[in-house]
């Protein structure tokens, strides 16, 4: 698939997915000082005013965000050289976006809600301690797909292989059409100046 976007959109388009994906990467690290904060705190009027903070965000912020990085870093693979499954970082950075969008916004909100409805209600959370792990594994996972996005690395997949290799056959054959044609040509222009003398005598 050849590039679609121009270079205005594509540009854009950049601009838009990186600023969702820091803005991703610091709700996670919001959400676990704010799990921290409730987990490690002995006050339950703390540990409330945390987990009722982060229900906020995650009602308000973990669907939209998530969401937007994914979907602008899907199209901006398929819009440009890069695609989705030509170079292993594109491909490892989308297939671990994947799950990690899907387990943000159905497990992470729950435990969320479910942690704000127990403190709320002056109960224990018991699942503060997740509180804090979750958020601190999908921080590590961030900031590994913001390390590949900033140094590309690995190289070529089979299918890239088998993309560029189509490529670089397409631009031989084109290179063969044109010096096909510009012998064909000298060819007609040194027939043109052995008649001419010929035809200047008659």
């Amino acid at each position: 698939m050849q590039p679609n976007l121009s270079r205005p959109a594509r540009r854009a388009l950049l601009v838009v997915h990186v600023v969702v994906s820091v803005g991703w990467l610091g709700l996670t690290l919001c959400l676990l000082a704010l799990g921290i904060a409730g987990a490690a705190s002995g006050s339950a009027d703390t540990a409330e005013a945390a987990y009722r903070a982060m229900k906020i965000f995650g009602d308000w912020l973990i669907a939209p965000i998530s969401l937007a990085s994914l979907l602008s870093g899907v199209a901006l693979s398929l819009g440009t050289p890069w695609g989705l499954a030509r170079y292993r970082w594109v491909y490892i950075k989308f297939w671990l976006t994947v799950p990690a969008v899907g387990a943000s916004i159905v497990a992470l909100r729950a435990e969320i809600a479910s942690a704000a409805g127990d403190a709320s209600a002056g109960r224990a959370v018991p699942s503060a301690v997740d509180l804090v792990i979750a958020p601190s594994v999908a921080l590590g996972v961030y900031l590994f797909l913001t390390a590949i996005s900033v140094l590309k690395p690995w190289g070529l997949t089979a299918r890239g292989r088998r993309w560029q290799a189509g490529r670089r056959s397409s631009a031989a054959g084109g290179g063969d059409k044109a010096g096909a044609g510009a012998r064909s040509g000298r060819r007609v222009a040194a027939r043109a100046q052995v008649r001419s003398p010929a035809r200047s005598r008659a």
